[in-house]
């Protein structure tokens, strides 16, 4: 069987819960927990053969799926997505936001912006992607006070764009079922009053 990749559970509401693998999907299909699906990709999943008949079960499923009923132990996206070094590289395209330079997800660093040691908080607001050098060089000060200004400013994620960034093998129907859900970004002043 051709790798299948993660599905992306739905509420019925059609609010991003989670990626789950197919076997999760398959079971819900099997206890009829499914309420409508959407995307393109469709998978074909074998069972077994049934000793009675001699037929081979399969299920069908979607690539975006959405549950009638959360039910017990249903995960609940948060407000604010969990942060860690991953997700936020590759919320800043694995580029040092001081240099500018790409760089291997090893190879980076996490910097707050202002300084914990000066009060910072590690939150995504707070932290950017950093090579070594530059978070060296930068050390305990602020942008302004090292004279490395930013190129982009840090943002919070919104549930949907962690999912997109905690995704490596995202389908396209996926992501632009996320890209529906994600924040509108402010345009960059314009100071020529255009």
């Amino acid at each position: 069987m051709t790798p299948v990749p993660l599905i992306l559970r739905l509420d019925v509401t059609g609010t991003p819960v989670r990626w789950m693998p197919w076997q999760d999907a398959v079971c819900l299909y099997s206890r009829g927990l499914v309420a409508w699906t959407t995307g393109e990709h469709e998978f074909v999943v074998h069972g077994g053969v049934a000793r009675n008949t001699g037929l081979r079960s399969s299920v069908v499923i979607q690539s975006i799926i959405a549950i009638k009923r959360s039910g017990r132990g249903a995960h609940i996206p948060r407000a604010v997505p969990p942060l860690n070094n991953h997700e936020l590289f590759r919320r800043d395209g694995f580029m040092c936001m001081y240099c500018g330079e790409q760089y291997a997800d090893g190879n980076l660093t996490r910097d707050h912006v202002k300084p914990l040691s000066r009060g910072g908080l590690d939150i995504w607001a707070n932290v950017v992607s950093a090579c070594r050098d530059c978070n060296t060089r930068k050390g305990g000060r602020t942008p302004e006070q090292s004279h490395m200004p930013l190129l982009a400013i840090p943002y919070v994620p919104n549930w949907a764009e962690f999912l997109a960034l905690s995704n490596r093998r995202i389908l396209a129907d996926q992501m632009e079922f996320l890209r529906t859900q994600f924040k509108r970004r402010r345009r960059p002043l314009d100071f020529n009053g255009d």
